[in-house]
């Protein structure tokens, strides 16, 4: 009997975890269930080609195709390249987010860190917590932010449900990215906090007459509504530019329009010098 290869683990691991069976995925790889069973027991070794053709039909993420390859004993395919080293990128993610003022915008990693925000998103932050913890150092991470008693959390109105929204993406981030230690460190982390076990008993289903489900913030005696759109770059070949999400913030009606630019000018305000 062969034992099961590095690569044969992996592979069945994803296809349990898409939930489907050998002939499922022999199906949807158009290949036959023989093959898919000696892969996974080690009987074959895959070629380059193949270990791509099967993490596509399996929807594996680049990061953890490479993975993948590596398992298989093929070199990764996927680079991974500082964003200030791809300046054509860099340069359209500023003007995005520029563009997007006076409103928050920010641009995150798969760990959820902040790496470019706008000049509101940075005028925000220091409105919310003027007095950053010792924790709250750059690069920002959104998770901690909000999950953190010290954090934004505070600030959050009906906290309970949007919070189990969040750590209920932060555990599927975990699940897409199993070889990054990091996110599963963010998730420990974030449940040790006070308060997050009891997420667990929260679904937060929205109403069918919920248009939009946005998060709303009181800071002092103002009171914003913000709801939030998240793109991507299209066709990103490089592990760096394929886990970026741009996060934009919009207010969810016109009082909330107004009571941010009441926050937003207070700031400025406080920030002025005295004449």
């Amino acid at each position: 009997m062969h034992p099961m290869s590095p690569f044969g683990t992996e592979l069945k691991l994803w296809r349990q975890k898409r939930g489907l069976s050998q002939l499922d995925l022999a199906s949807a790889a158009e290949v036959s269930q023989r093959h898919i069973s000696f892969l996974e027991t080690g009987r074959s070794k895959p070629s380059s080609e193949m270990v791509m053709h099967l993490g596509r039909t399996l929807d594996v993420p680049p990061r953890e195709q490479n993975v993948l390859l590596s398992a298989a004993g093929h070199a990764p395919v996927f680079s991974e390249t500082s964003l200030d080293d791809i300046k054509g990128v860099r340069s359209a993610l500023d003007h995005i987010l520029a563009s997007h003022e006076p409103y928050m915008a920010i641009v995150l990693d798969r760990r959820w860190d902040v790496v470019v925000s706008n000049e509101a998103a940075l005028r925000f932050v220091a409105v919310a917590v003027p007095e950053p913890p010792a924790w709250m150092i750059p690069p920002f991470n959104i998770m901690r932010m909000s999950f953190h008693p010290e954090g934004l959390r505070r600030h959050m109105v009906g906290w309970e449900p949007t919070a189990a929204s969040l750590l209920r993406r932060l555990e599927r981030d975990a699940a897409t990215f199993p070889s990054d230690k990091g996110i599963g460190d963010l998730l420990a982390e974030v449940r040790s906090y006070p308060g997050v076990a009891a997420l667990d008993t929260i679904r937060g289903e929205p109403s069918p007459a919920d248009l939009i489900i946005p998060t709303t913030y009181a800071i002092g005696s103002i009171e914003v509504s913000l709801f939030t759109t998240i793109a991507i770059i299209g066709d990103a070949h490089d592990l760096t530019l394929a886990e970026l999400r741009i996060e934009t913030f919009w207010p969810a009606d016109e009082g909330s329009a107004e009571a941010w630019s009441r926050l937003m000018g207070h700031q400025e305000s406080a920030a002025s010098p005295q004449q």
